[in-house]
């Protein structure tokens, strides 16, 4: 059911200082993935897992644009089966601009997970 860690996604506040770290000292490659989103960031291709870096705007608390870490899953409606089985809720989007459907969960201590596939 689990494929991997797709990403991690990091909250910043100063973009290009943390940028110039993560490209200039540690030489990580831009994705060209990244869609349009509302937000400001950039994401890095770190072997077969991604780095997300996020600006959030002013009075926005979404979920993707929080610090969370994020598992590609290759059963979605497995997955929402046995999110329900166990009482979790959930937030899916099954039409993200992402391309992929993402679903949002916190652990017991409040920490936000995504799940996400390739749209099926």
């Amino acid at each position: 059911m689990y494929e991997r860690i797709h990403h991690v996604a990091l909250v910043v506040r100063e973009l290009e200082k943390v940028r110039s770290f993560y490209e200039a000292v540690l030489g990580f490659p831009i994705s060209p993935n990244r869609p349009a989103f509302d937000f400001d960031g950039i994401w890095y291709d770190i072997g077969n897992t991604e780095l997300h870096l996020i600006v959030p705007k002013e009075g926005i608390a979404e979920d993707a644009k929080t610090g969370h870490f994020a598992i590609r899953v290759t059963n979605m409606s497995g997955m929402l089966e046995r999110l329900d089985r166990f009482g979790i809720s959930y937030r899916s989007d099954p039409d993200s601009i992402t391309g992929w459907h993402q679903v949002f969960v916190t652990d017991p201590e409040g920490n936000l997970i995504e799940l996400n596939a390739l749209t099926e």
